[in-house]
């Protein structure tokens, strides 16, 4: 399903791109996606496609807002049966909760159920209105940690099973990187689309890397094949193709060498280790250099030199000219 729609007020917005699956627009707080979803829905003046000019109610459209909004003194079928016209309210609600896998919390109201299960009821809510598209906004906000990629991959599996386009908004990188289709959005624009892994493996920008969640992007500068990281203190190498000038740049936290600060070791910058992050059998140690932070990822069994300096190998190292 293709989305074009322009927004004048209250900011000024202009969004074109394809729904396929599940996608995922992806932008950090202020850039206005959720009034994006508010626009699509009917409920923010925007002019566009689809259903561009239909009041909200006739809009084929399954609307989950940031939090849910289930009504607490409804219970689980009841907030569902809301969508719902006719005798037959309360058996095709439980059909919907049934198909979410909520039938047995029927009777259950909001506070009694987890965020998990309040986004299945909030989603048979949506889906009582037999969308054309569903809208998510932040749909992992009210998700902690430990349960969030269980209910992320409960969401989008029900979602391929309805068979419905869904977009879900967010500034989650962990929900970007299981969509379909990715749409990048900075500066209130779109700047980059296309799948996770050729999104994530080639960012268009310095910006789109940081909404990507990477690590060790940088603003810095190129000046005769040197890029001059004013922050952490350093010059480094780098295959320049001749330009000068401000840039962002990049490096991996894996493509980051270790070596000890007391061997002779060439264009090595000298580091301390301000904080050590394990995660399974790798571990990501946080460096300070200077009046910036490295991010180096090794191996548990790695062995760290007491006193330890980091090498940047030049071809490990990405760059782009900042965005105005």
């Amino acid at each position: 399903m293709r989305i074009d729609y322009r927004i004048e007020r209250p900011i000024a917005l202009h969004a074109a791109f394809d729904v396929e699956g599940f996608t995922v627009l992806l932008g950090a707080s202020g850039e206005g996606k959720s009034l994006l979803l508010r626009a699509i829905a009917g409920l923010t003046p925007a002019q566009g496609t689809p259903f561009g000019g239909m009041p909200p109610q006739h809009r084929a459209v399954g609307y989950l807002p940031q939090g849910y909004a289930l009504f607490p003194h409804l219970n689980a079928w009841q907030n569902v049966a809301f969508a719902l016209r006719g005798t037959q309210r309360r058996a095709q609600a439980l059909q919907l909760l049934e198909r979410v896998h909520m039938a047995e919390f029927a009777e259950r109201y909001p506070a009694t159920l987890s965020g998990g299960q309040q986004q299945r009821v909030a989603l048979a809510r949506a889906l009582a209105r037999r969308p054309q598209l569903l809208l998510l906004d932040e749909p992992t906000s009210a998700l902690d940690p430990a349960t969030r990629d269980d209910v992320i991959a409960e969401l989008i599996g029900e979602v391929h099973e309805f068979g419905i386009p869904a977009l879900a908004v967010s500034h989650d990188p962990h929900l970007a990187a299981v969509a379909d289709r990715l749409v990048l959005m900075h500066g209130r624009r779109i700047i980059q689309i296309g799948s996770p892994a050729e999104v994530n493996a080639n960012p268009v920008d310095g910006s789109a890397a940081r909404l990507l969640g990477h690590r060790n992007v940088h603003r810095g500068r190129i000046d005769a094949r040197r890029l001059l990281w004013q922050d952490g203190g350093i010059a480094l190498p780098v295959h320049s193709h001749a330009f000068e000038g401000e840039v962002d740049w990049a490096i991996d936290p894996e493509a980051i060498r270790l070596v000890n600060a007391r061997d002779d070791v060439p264009d090595a910058v000298t580091v301390s280790i301000e904080v050590r992050h394990v995660i399974g059998r790798t571990v990501q140690l946080g460096m300070r250099c200077g009046q910036g932070r490295l991010w180096v990822s090794v191996p548990v069994s790695h062995a760290v030199p007491e006193s330890v300096a980091v090498q940047l190998p030049a071809e490990a190292i990405r760059w782009w000219k900042p965005n105005a």
